[in-house]
């Protein structure tokens, strides 16, 4: 998932080495959060999320980012924030040259449901 609100794209372009971090702690905290939201349509009944199994940040880096893990930290915290334990996972974050729409970064999760 991408930082979109109501199917537009909110942030786009690449992650600079330059700029702060914080800059873009809205971006990777909605992505997360969509990427938990379709999980979450996902469920059927009563399940509920007990368990994120895999946490993979995609980001549109410039040449010569390399935060790449404290970026990442910014979607690990929406999701411990949301479920807790059950929130911290395995992740990987991974720079790329592009991302669909030219989105700055772009969230993937695998959750387990009970």
């Amino acid at each position: 998932m991408t930082p979109r609100k109501d199917g537009v794209l909110q942030f786009v372009g690449k992650v600079k080495a330059e700029e702060p971090l914080e800059g873009y702690r809205e971006a990777v905290r909605l992505a997360a959060g969509n990427a938990l939201t379709a999980a979450r349509n996902m469920l059927t009944g009563d399940e509920k999320i007990v368990r994120v199994l895999a946490f993979w940040v995609y980001i549109n880096a410039e040449e010569g980012f390399v935060s790449h893990a404290k970026l990442a930290d910014f979607g690990s915290e929406l999701l411990t924030e949301e479920l807790g334990e059950a929130g911290a996972a395995a992740r990987a974050t991974i720079g790329l040259g592009t991302l669909p729409g030219n989105a700055p970064v772009e969230i993937q999760l695998i959750c387990a449901a009970g």
